[in-house]
């Protein structure tokens, strides 16, 4: 989420790691937006407007106090003396009296974000008054957790640069489950859906008052397999996710230390039951592993498809038939080559470079062993997807054949092959140039053979290309073929 704007960035006197650290604040305060049950909203300095909103997030454990989007405008001027009073004395801020808004009483907060002993911003709560309901167990202890980790950030101790950004599936969050522990990760609390979490693992007592390591410990079967990160999760140490995997259920755990001054005082511990996403996961892994034998196996018919012709070429005595074959041999393994670098992948597209790197050589030589024909490539063509992988790679060996066959005309020459993935007027654009320093275009028009055939049907009908011969500058030939790639 980007939370800095041209205008702001030239106010912002930050060191080194101050803009990553706010960065890193509003990609985790969601959770304390959920914990506090209140809006969250990031200030700072402005000489326009006294204050600019930087980014702003609603709860999604109750109802927000703001319906508008209010990023980059200025501070309200009766809150701008609160963040005021924040921003200079570096402690949280509470208004003396009671906020309306929208008919709604609230109660707003302002806690300094500090850094090596500086400011960088203020986030302000504001959290609805008008329930007259008691708030229960789990609302107070979630709003004591939201307080803790907002002092934590007037202190620079939070958030952590060690907490993890990854984006593996399955992050836990405030209502999946959550479980506050002491310093010596005994259970304080844990919320309904953390518990229900740990039931599902196999756990049927209560967390409250045990060691959630030992309850832990006690639902592993297969010890071998544990994360080595699972016990300082579990025991709160380390701001770090881990995993574990019991009776077929599989469950994602977090943990935020809880630190002030001089020590460590407990931590949360955020759960989710990812078993689900897990099942679905491991679905998607055997279909890919199913779809590269797939084309493995494509591959070997294929290849065993192409001996069969290189055999049966090798027992005819018509030179033309013997021919015909050979050129039936290459075009198949060509598309076998295709077949060999998707069986490698986990996409369904190619890393076109690499596979054409090994043809153009391959075919310039497979079409008149006994010619010295040179070989230069340039330019990138990069990833293709397979539909678009195959009819190219048969196109460019056939016009790399007939560069050496009519082209140079059985003595020694060079075939270029020349990729340009650029930018055109309908979006990315690929030209294709495949150019000889041979004898040139004929005079009168010719009738084209079967390979120039089938390089006319593919281009047309399989690529939606176009394709032209020229005259080289220097001599020779150049083909040119054009295709878009918007949709490919």
């Amino acid at each position: 989420m980007a939370i800095f704007t041209d205008p702001i960035r030239e106010h912002a006197d930050f060191g080194p790691g101050d803009a990553e650290w706010l960065h890193l604040l509003v990609g985790d305060w969601q959770m304390v937006a959920d914990l506090a049950f209140a809006d969250l909203a990031l200030w700072f300095p402005h000489p326009d407007y006294g204050y600019v909103a930087l980014a702003h997030v609603r709860p999604s454990t109750t109802h927000t106090v703001f319906h508008g989007d209010f990023v980059g405008e200025g501070i309200r001027s009766d809150l701008r003396p609160l963040v005021d009073k924040a921003w200079n004395s570096r402690s949280i801020e509470r208004s003396s009296e009671t906020n309306w808004s929208s008919d709604m009483a609230l109660r707003v907060e302002a806690v300094p974000m500090v850094r090596n002993g500086r400011t960088l911003a203020v986030v302000t709560t504001h959290m609805d008054l008008s329930s007259s309901r008691m708030p229960s167990r789990l609302e107070l202890t979630y709003r004591q957790c939201a307080y803790d980790l907002l002092r934590m950030g007037t202190l620079g101790l939070w958030p952590d640069f060690a907490s993890p950004t990854g984006s593996r599936r399955g992050a836990p969050r405030v209502g999946d489950g959550l479980i506050r522990l002491d310093a010596d990760g005994v259970v304080q609390y844990a919320s309904p859906n953390g518990v229900s979490a740990f039931r599902r693992l196999g756990d049927g007592e209560s967390l409250e008052g045990r060691s959630l390591a030992e309850v832990t410990a006690s639902l592993l079967k297969d010890r071998r397999m544990v994360d080595e990160t699972l016990p300082l999760v579990v025991t709160g140490r380390m701001p770090w996710r881990s995993e574990i995997e019991s009776r077929g259920v599989s469950l994602s755990l977090r943990a935020i230390p809880l630190r002030d001054e001089q020590q460590r005082f407990g931590a949360l511990v955020l759960c989710r039951d990812v078993s689900e996403l897990r099942r679905r996961e491991m679905e998607l892994v055997t279909k890919d592993a199913t779809i590269r034998e797939i084309h493995h196996r494509v591959k070997n018919n294929l290849q065993t498809v192409a001996a069969l012709l290189r055999m049966q070429s090798r027992r005819m005595v018509s030179e033309e038939a013997k021919q015909g074959l050979e050129q039936a041999m290459r075009r198949v393994a060509t598309i076998a080559l295709v077949h060999e670098t998707l069986s490698q992948g986990l996409t369904q597209s190619v890393d076109f470079d690499e596979l054409i790197g090994r043809q153009f050589r391959l075919s310039a030589e497979v079409a008149s062993p006994s010619q010295q024909v040179r070989t230069e490539r340039s330019g990138t063509f990069g990833e293709l997807p397979s539909d678009l992988a195959t009819p190219l790679a048969l196109v460019i060996n056939e016009l790399v054949t007939n560069a050496v066959e009519h082209g140079l005309e059985g003595r020694a020459g060079t075939v270029w092959l020349i990729a340009d993935r650029s930018e055109g007027e309908d979006g990315e654009e690929l030209t294709v140039t495949i150019a000889d320093d041979g004898v040139g275009l004929p005079d009168t028009p010719h009738v084209e053979g079967l390979g120039l055939q089938i390089v006319r049907t593919l281009v047309t009908s399989e690529l939606g290309g176009t394709i032209q011969w020229q005259p080289r500058e220097g001599g020779g030939t150049a083909v040119r073929i054009r295709l878009s790639l918007v949709g490919k």
